[in-house]
This record gives structure tokens, C-alpha cells and sequence, in this order.
């Protein structure tokens, strides 16, 4: 066998009753399955094919332990055996595959989305529209009894253990803090009472379950409140509950209301990891550290420089369930690297939607999206090697298609080369990495600087042809566009022309935002690093105190973004707030970051003309002004290519439409990876 290359992270764990066989914990996420019973199975093959995968230990989304703490209504809870007879199902699975899972008994407090809430006050949350009801003395020993119980009914359920949710601002949170804890009884006031619920939750349960029963206890180690807890208090509370009979204490960064960006592609990888090395010294638990860990040599690090002694990933488990397996046969290249875009994992859990991967659509739907063997060989020609003619033509390959993939570029990728190059998207160049390594493994030949017509078709008789060819700039028709201040962000982003000092972007959908966050950071030459955002950097920029002298890591602290390159004036037509259509859980970070660097944004723009003075609007009904500015860049939407569809249609050659050539809206690489995936599927 090859000699290992991260021997830090197959180092098995000994937790004294267990022994793990590597250190990588797959990390809670809610995929949505888990609330509808019909959903089970789907849950089931997800798990299974992650554990087939190599992982350690895996956690499941958030179960509840009673219907007060469910985070909404019918969602998943565990408060009865006949609840426990699905769990067992899975749990079986699970152990079948070679796998081990616990159960993440998660109680929202107020931070459910439904009117029969309970908090330890009566303080609603700034994210949910419902208050919540303050609880009685019995009402608390209520709530404790009933994770008691949910933890009782797990290990009935065959799980190898649970996590006690402790952090992100959700019911344990809520009791810890004076924010949401506003009691004069024994579960309020001194920091003492405050911890006494979970303190008690993690005595009973392990009185409960027994010894050999893993206790993992989620520790909000940084609540990212200016009222949250000092570090004092979560060194007293580690230590309790390392004392009330915890196996594990994992690292919970962040409330949910918190405004400091804590799992998006903008954060730098691995850059919570000093909160839990802080800890380290004062209990002798294991711990595990998380946040934006996404690649093999970043784990490693961590763990090789003692930070931590697990690594705890969930996204990156929807992107390659094969995370572990990969890694351990020295193959990181072909790792399907998460990009921390949250498009359609967190975006659509809060969407009440089934969580997927913007890169791998076959997350949480791998009994419907089925790669299977062909059941007879085409040649198969792909026009256009973006994101959609990428998954398509790899995709057919592993089934055994003949696939050739043209493009007119010199290299793979079409949009992703512009997005690469927005501060805060490096990962993106990690997608590219991953097709590259695809394309020759599954013998894709691909044909760059090629421009494919009907005739080139016709002559190498494929038996199918898919156009991907992406998608064309929506022509703005403003009087005087041809000026010579006037530029694309195809001009910007990809063939790098020179920008003025001040610089007015028409449009603020998404390449909007991210051409004036291009504009605003200094132009950087060369390939993006993913790992190079340094995490110091990082936290100035968001006013994140790493010394922790402050309640919450941010008490005291102001965010310092520094002085942007240049001024930018960011406008749209439409009068509703811009960059409102942006991502549900990355949009605000957007918005904040660009208001942060002083961008000026404005709505309800009609567009004059352009000339030598400059952009000449008219915002409103009455006022108008001209924007004195050196460049005009035009982000006003896209058109689908269709000129060789249209072509091949007038030849009576039917070929497949995907991606931007489809549908060009906003560049949804989640829809054209989707698309170009299922496509191949069934071909």
C-alpha cells in the first residue's frame, strides 16, 4: 500500500468503549428528509452511500425531543417507539455499510417557525415571526426529561450515540446568555444557573444511556454577540459538561442572527480553528473543530498542528460522499470539492426545500438520480465546456458513452473563470479542478478552441448532441453604449481591461454584486488560491476579536473592511431593494460586505444616455444627474446561445438544450449541473 499522506487523518480515535477508524466526523446538516415519513428511504441510501464512503462517525440533522422544540411544524422529533422503528431501519443500514451514526437531538426554543414555542423568556427572535412562550420551573424539567427520553429512544433506535445541540442560538443557546435568558429563578441570573439545563441535559442522558454510548455535546465556543458569552464562561461550561459524562465536545461557532459570515465561500478555510486549539488546554475531552474545511491537506494541517483532534465536515459530504475513501487512496484531486456556496443546501432547507449540491445534484436524491451503465453506446458530441456541458459530457462517460466536448475557448469552465475571480469565489477554481480530473478519467475527449456548425456535426455522425454553448450579455439598448468608457463583465471579469478609478455597474443582479466586489479589491493576477484568504484578515474585516477579550468574540470590536480600490456606484431599473434576489443565506453577507466598502447602490434607474461626461440617469419620476465616472460596466443580463440550435433545427438534427443555452437566467450553475447530470442519466 501507498505510504498515507494524511496519517493525521487516519489516526484512528479511541473513545475508550469505540474506537473510530479515522478523524473525520460527517457534521449535522438537515437535509429535509428527515420531516416526512415517505422521505425515510431516500434519508436511508444518503446515509448509506456516506458511510460507504469511509467516514468516521456521521450526526443527523436536527431531531426534536418533543413537538415544542421542533423546528417546525411536522418536522422530524423522536418521542416514541414506534418513531424509533424508521430510525432502526436506517440505523441498520447504516451499520451494514460499515458505518456509525449518531443522532443530533436538536430543540429550537425560539427559533422554531411555529406559534407553540418555548424559550427560557419570552423574546422572539430577529429570524422567526413567532414569540415564543417563557417556561415555568416544571416546564424546564419538562424540556429536560424529554431529551432524556429522545436520547433513551436513540440508542433503542440502534444509533452509536447523539449530539446534544448546544450551539448556533437554538434552545440550549437561549438559556446560556442574558440576551434570551432574562430569569430570576434557578435556571437564570449567575452564568452558574444559566448552564444548569445543559449541564443537567448531558448528567441525566449519560445516567440514562449508560457508558458505552457516545455523548457528543455541540459547545458554542463563539457566540458572535456582543452580549453572547465571555471566553471565561465557555471554558467553565466545557469543563461541566466534560464532567456531566460528554465523549465529545464539538465546536459550534455562531447564532443564527449573528452577522458575521460563518460557513460561506467568503470565509477562509478552516478559519475557526484557533477557537478550539483556545480550548484545548482546559478539558481533556476530544474535540472537534469545524467551519469551511473542505480539502484533505486543510485537514491535515489542523490536526497535525493540534488544533483539534477531529475534523467535523457536513457540506463537503453532499459534494463527494466519497470524501474519506479518496483521501485515504491519496487521490484529493478527484475529490468533488465543496465550494461553500450554499445554493442548494442551506438555501433550500430554508426554502422548505430537499437540501442538495449545487455540484453534485445527486445529494440527498440518490434513489432517483441513478448513474447507471448504458444499456447500449452513442457517440455523443457536448457543445460547450461550462458548467452544464461539463457535467453532461462526464456524466455520459461513466455511463460508457463515446463523448467528445467542444468549446471555442481555450480552457474548461466558461462562467466559472469569471466567477473565480471575485474576492470571496476562489473555491470555484476547485470545480475546475475537479472536471479537468473527471475529463480524463472517464475519457472524455475534449476539443478546446474549436468552433463546431452543422457540418462538423453531420460529418462525425453522433448519435446525440447537447448544446451547452452558455449564454450572451442582454443587450441594453442605452443611447451611446458604444463609448469607449463603456465595458462588459465579460471585458472585466475574463479578459481583464483596465477600470477607472470610479466606476458606475448597470445591474445588480448577481453579476452585478459580483463585479462591483471585483472592483472594490484589488485586481490580484493569476490562478485564485482558495487557501489564501487569511483568516486574520478576515475577522478584522468583520470585527471578530481572535483574543476573545470581549463577550462573544465581538464586544467592543467594529468591522474594518479598509479602503476600497475604487468608487462604485452599483444601479438597477427595478425599484425593490438591490441584490433582493441574491442567495437567502449569503445575500445579506453580500450586501453588507459591498456597503461596508462604501458601494453606492441605486434603484428605479432609467437609463438616458452615455457620453463624454459620463452615465446620464434618471432615478425616479423627476430627478436627474450624470454620473461623472471613467467606466460603465454593463451587468444587465444574459440571452441563451442558441444560433447552432437554431441551426441544427433548420438541418432537421434534434439535439438537447442545457444550461445557459436553456434558460440564461442570472448564470444558475445550480440548475445547468442539475440539468446536464440528469440529461446524461437517462441518454
Amino acid at each position: 500500500m501507498p505510504e498515507l499522506r494524511y496519517p493525521h487523518i487516519f489516526k484512528p480515535l479511541d473513545l475508550g468503549f469505540v474506537t473510530l477508524p479515522n478523524r473525520v466526523l460527517m457534521g449535522s446538516m438537515h437535509t429535509g428528509l428527515e420531516d416526512r415519513l415517505w422521505n425515510w428511504p431516500r434519508l436511508t441510501a444518503y446515509f448509506v452511500e456516506r458511510a460507504r464512503g469511509g467516514v468516521g462517525l456521521m450526526v443527523t440533522g436536527g431531531i426534536a425531543p418533543n413537538r415544542r422544540g421542533s423546528l417546525a411544524p411536522l418536522a422530524s422529533k423522536l418521542t416514541n417507539r414506534w418513531e424509533a422503528m424508521r430510525h432502526r431501519r436506517m440505523t441498520e443500514a447504516v451499520h451494514e455499510a460499515g458505518g456509525r451514526i449518531c443522532m443530533q437531538i436538536l430543540h429550537a426554543g425560539r427559533y422554531a417557525y411555529h406559534p407553540f414555542s418555548v424559550a427560557p423568556s419570552a423574546i422572539q427572535s430577529p429570524i422567526t415571526p413567532f414569540k415564543p412562550r417563557a417556561l415555568s420551573e416544571q416546564g424546564v424539567e419538562a424540556q429536560i426529561r424529554s431529551f432524556v427520553r429522545c436520547a433513551r429512544l436513540a440508542r433503542h433506535a440502534g444509533y452509536d450515540g447523539i449530539e446534544v445541540m448546544g450551539s448556533e442560538g437554538y434552545f440550549i443557546n437561549q438559556f446560556l446568555v442574558p440576551r434570551t435568558n432574562q430569569r430570576s429563578d434557578r435556571w437564570g441570573g449567575s452564568f452558574e444557573n444559566r448552564m444548569r439545563l445543559p449541564v443537567e441535559i448531558v448528567r441525566r442522558t449519560r445516567e440514562a444511556v449508560g457508558e458505552d454510548f457516545i455523548i457528543i455535546y455541540r459547545l458554542s465556543m463563539i457566540d458572535m454577540l456582543a452580549d453572547g458569552n465571555s471566553w471565561d464562561e465557555v471554558v467553565t461550561l466545557g469543563q461541566a459538561i466534560e464532567e456531566a459524562g460528554a465523549s465529545i465536545i464539538n465546536t459550534g461557532i455562531g447564532w443564527h442572527e449573528t452577522r458575521v459570515p460563518t460557513i460561506a465561500t467568503s470565509v477562509p478555510r478552516a478559519a475557526f480553528t484557533w477557537v478550539t486549539r483556545k480550548l484545548r488546554d482546559s478539558v481533556s475531552l476530544p474535540l472537534v473543530t469545524s467551519n469551511r474545511i473542505n480539502m484533505p491537506h486543510t485537514a491535515e494541517a489542523v490536526l497535525a498542528s493540534g488544533d483539534a483532534d477531529m475534523i467535523s465536515m457536513a457540506r463537503p459530504f453532499l459534494a463527494d460522499p466519497d470524501w474519506v475513501n479518496k483521501a485515504a487512496a491519496n487521490r484529493p484531486e478527484e475529490i468533488n470539492t465543496c465550494i461553500a456556496c450554499n445554493q442548494a443546501c442551506l438555501d433550500h432547507v430554508f426554502q422548505n426545500k430537499v437540501a442538495s449540491c449545487l455540484v453534485n445534484p445527486r445529494a440527498a436524491h440518490e434513489t432517483e438520480l441513478v448513474i447507471r451503465p448504458a444499456e447500449h453506446r452513442k457517440r455523443v458530441a457536448v457543445v460547450g465546456a461550462g458548467p452544464a456541458g461539463l457535467a453532461a459530457a462526464t456524466t455520459a462517460a461513466r455511463r460508457g458513452h463515446e463523448v467528445v466536448l467542444f468549446d471555442q475557448a481555450e480552457r474548461i469552465g466558461g462562467q466559472f473563470n469569471m466567477a473565480m475571480r471575485v474576492p470571496g469565489k476562489e473555491e470555484f477554481v476547485e470545480t475546475l479542478r475537479y472536471f479537468t480530473h473527471q475529463i480524463e478519467i472517464t475519457g472524455v475527449e475534449l476539443r478546446l478552441q474549436t468552433t463546431v456548425d452543422v457540418s462538423l456535426l453531420q460529418q462525425e455522425k453522433f448519435d446525440e448532441v447537447i448544446i451547452a454553448a452558455g449564454v450572451t450579455p442582454r443587450d441594453p439598448r442605452i443611447p451611446g453604449q458604444d463609448h469607449a468608457s463603456v465595458l462588459s463583465y465579460i471585458d472585466v471579469l475574463l479578459h481583464r481591461k483596465p477600470v477607472g478609478r470610479r466606476v458606475a455597474v448597470i445591474g445588480a443582479g448577481g453579476i452585478g454584486f459580483d463585479v462591483s466586489e471585483f472592483l472594490v479589491h484589488a485586481d490580484v493576477p493569476g490562478t485564485p488560491d482558495p487557501d489564501q484568504p487569511r483568516p486574520e484578515d478576515f475577522f478584522r474585516q468583520w470585527g471578530v476579536d481572535m483574543d476573545m477579550n470581549g463577550r462573544g468574540g465581538v464586544e467592543g470590536t467594529q468591522p474594518d473592511f479598509g479602503q476600497p480600490q475604487r468608487e462604485v456606484t452599483l444601479l438597477q431599473r427595478k425599484t425593490t431593494k438591490p441584490g433582493a434576489g441574491l442567495g437567502k443565506t449569503t445575500g445579506w453577507i453580500h450586501r453588507a460586505s459591498l456597503k461596508n466598502m462604501g458601494v453606492n447602490m441605486l434603484g428605479g434607474v432609467s437609463y438616458e444616455r452615455i457620453d463624454d461626461a459620463g452615465l446620464h440617469v434618471r432615478i425616479g419620476e423627476k430627478e436627474t444627474r450624470c454620473l461623472e465616472v471613467d467606466n460603465i460596466i454593463i451587468c444587465a443580463g444574459q440571452l441563451p446561445r442558441r444560433d447552432l440550435a437554431d441551426a441544427l433545427k433548420s438541418a432537421d438534427i434534434e439535439c438537447h438544450l442545457i444550461g445557459g443555452a436553456d434558460v440564461a437566467a442570472e448564470l444558475d450553475a445550480k440548475r445547468a449541473i442539475d440539468q446536464g447530470t440528469r440529461l446524461a442519466a437517462r441518454l
